[in-house]
This record gives structure tokens, C-alpha cells and sequence, in this order.
């Protein structure tokens, strides 16, 4: 059963580049946040290469701009991210990235942001369509 924070809230929503995201966040993910001492910043990764992939990076600090506060425990950032090259020429498990130049971010901030945290690890997934 999906919770919001905070209660009196219908649906929460952070706007980045002028578009809505709603959040969705399970009870557990509420109490983890409530737990915390200091904020969870929650990147939304758009991969564009070879394929495109939707990947939710969780990190204790900002690392590619801080984003988009919701409350004083969460901030949401949204990063299109592209490979140099396709293939499979690198080192490690992971090709390097660097920033996507979208001329109109707007068209591409999703929609939707699910958060949940179990067994002492967050998750999330988010999605372009509703």
C-alpha cells in the first residue's frame, strides 16, 4: 500500500523543469525518511546510448546538482545521461557518462517517482507514461 508524506497531502509532487513528477512512497520508504538525520537526494538516471535505461540512484550528498527539495528529507533530481561510444571497451562494470544536452528537458522529465525501502535499502523505479 503506497503512503504519502505528509498525510494531508492528496498526492506530493516536486515540478523540475516546469513539469509535475508525482511521488509515490510506501509506508517503509516514510519511516526511513523520517528516520533520517540528514536528507536523501534520489536521482532519476535517463540512459541514452546504445539503449535507454530508467535507473534511480540513491545518494547522502548531491553529486550532479542538487535537485528539487520536497519537505526537508527528500530532494528529487532528474539527469539524462549518454555514453561517448557504444560498445564495450571500458573498464569496470559501468561505461563512463557524461551529461545529455537535451535542448528541451521539459519533454523528458518523467512523470512519476515510486520509492520504497526494504531490508535496509531503497528502491525506486519511475516512468514517462501514467
Amino acid at each position: 500500500m503506497l503512503a504519502t508524506i505528509p498525510a494531508d497531502q492528496e498526492q506530493p509532487v516536486v515540478e523540475i523543469a516546469g513539469r509535475p513528477v508525482r511521488l509515490h512512497l510506501t509506508r517503509a520508504a516514510c519511516d526511513a525518511l523520517d528516520a533520517r538525520e540528514t536528507p536523501l537526494y534520489v536521482e532519476m538516471e535517463l540512459y541514452f546510448s546504445c539503449l535507454i535505461r530508467f535507473r534511480v540512484r540513491f545518494h547522502d550528498a548531491p553529486l550532479h546538482g542538487e535537485g528539487v527539495p520536497w519537505g526537508d528529507k527528500l530532494w528529487v533530481h532528474f539527469r539524462p545521461v549518454m555514453t561517448r561510444t557504444c560498445g564495450t571497451d571500458y573498464e569496470g562494470e559501468e561505461p563512463p557518462l557524461t551529461d545529455f544536452p537535451i535542448t528541451r528537458p521539459e519533454a523528458f522529465v518523467p512523470r512519476w517517482l515510486r520509492l520504497d525501502y526494504r531490508q535496509g535499502r531503497w528502491s525506486g523505479e519511475f516512468g514517462i507514461h501514467e
